[in-house]
């Protein structure tokens, strides 16, 4: 197996943890104010959760283990964007980023196909290009959702975090981007 292989198969345990957690998380933040958009998360997050537990035979398999290390990387990962940024974020916002996990991931199993097979391995090479054609069904779900939502603008700008935890981040959020604004317009003068 190659170096870039090996890596990238690690990588890829931490990645699609990062997808499955901050996927599942965000869901449960999306919940009360865009229901639909939270379902497709939770969806692509049990897909995440099958491809992590397929990929630990097949790893294992090579003598690559992605468990605990290279998973708890995912989890931290997940848990800062959940923790620091998506409370802040407008329901169109953390929508189109959380789009960004499975594009990574998504990407990240194309390379590693097109690796496999540089390394004839038809078998690895097999496993993960069905896994990229599994996600990337669900990234033009979520993408196409994250679109439609321009058709509401008054939904899509809504905080995403529900409560008043939710109105304090996004309000500080607008505040910081109007300082932002502010600071733009002097700067052209």
């Amino acid at each position: 197996m190659h170096p870039v292989e090996h890596r990238g198969l690690r990588e890829l345990y931490a990645m699609a943890r990062r997808l499955r957690e901050h996927w599942r998380t965000l869901a449960g933040r999306l919940d009360a104010s865009a229901p639909e958009q939270a379902q497709l998360l939770r969806d692509g997050s049990q897909v995440a959760r099958r491809l992590i537990g397929e990929l630990t035979a097949v790893g294992a398999a090579r003598g690559i283990y992605g468990r605990p290390t290279a998973q708890g990387l995912g989890a931290r990962l997940a848990g800062v964007q959940n923790a620091m940024i998506d409370p802040s974020l407008e329901v169109n916002q953390a929508l189109r980023i959380a789009l960004l996990d499975v594009v990574h991931v998504v990407t990240l199993l194309d390379f590693l196909a097109r690796a496999a097979a540089q390394d004839a391995d038809p078998e690895l090479e097999a496993f993960l290009g069905g896994w990229a054609g599994e996600l990337r069904a669900h990234e033009a779900t979520v993408r196409a959702a994250a679109v439609a939502l321009g058709d509401d603008p008054d939904g899509a700008a809504r905080p995403c975090t529900p409560g008043l935890g939710g109105r304090i981040a996004h309000g500080a959020a607008i505040a910081l981007g109007s300082f932002g604004e502010w600071m733009d317009r002097r700067a052209a003068r």
